[in-house]
């Protein structure tokens, strides 16, 4: 009863709060555009060629579609269930899950990932063993069980799918680069 005061004080300040963005969007909103408008500023990326709009208004991650309009979604990438393992772009890369996890329990309790992958058990199912830095803790001390850092395995690990690249990329691991730096040198000598 000693609250009813207060209560009836938050509802008024709700109340003028919303009276109050009520009445800043009125005052702001545009004028909705006409039928004939829309038909001409609608954007293709194929229009130009890829070129921007003239707002200017552009991300490369929304494959030129202005940021004020809707675009199509691309489509769901497949997850490449070939249990082919992918090279490492770096050092130290997590490897990339060469089959499908649908449908994989991971939580406090379970771990769907370590009845495979555990190192007791990754010579009955031929699975690569987890690593044993995943059995070290903070202070690089071993465990007896997986450490709890390393248990959620999604955190790092993420599956290989036919997904195209949404920008483009002219990465080269080091052994690329590598291997380019030593056959100049030959060619040069020819």
């Amino acid at each position: 009863m000693r609250d009813k005061p207060l209560v009836a004080l938050a509802i008024v300040v709700v109340l003028a709060a919303i009276a109050v963005g009520y009445a800043v969007g009125r005052r702001k909103a545009p004028p909705p555009p006409s039928p004939a408008a829309e038909t001409t500023t609608a954007y293709s990326p194929a229009d130009n060629a890829g070129a921007p709009p003239a707002s200017g208004q552009i991300d490369a991650i929304r494959r030129g579609i202005p940021v004020d309009q809707e675009g199509e979604p691309p489509l769901m990438a497949r997850v490449e269930n070939t249990d082919v393992k992918r090279n490492r772009a770096y050092p130290m890369q997590p490897p990339t899950i060469p089959h499908s996890i649908d449908n994989y329990q991971i939580d406090r309790n379970s771990n769907r990932c370590l009845l495979c992958h555990a190192r007791a058990n990754a010579d009955k199912f031929q699975a690569p063993p987890v690593s044993v830095t995943h059995y070290m803790d903070r202070d690089d001390q071993f465990l007896a069980t997986i450490s709890p850092r390393r248990y959620f395995c999604n955190q790092c690990h993420v599956v290989q799918t036919d997904a195209k690249p949404l920008v483009a990329n002219n990465f080269k691991d080091i052994d690329t680069i590598l291997s380019g730096q030593i056959d100049q040198p030959q060619q040069k000598a020819n």
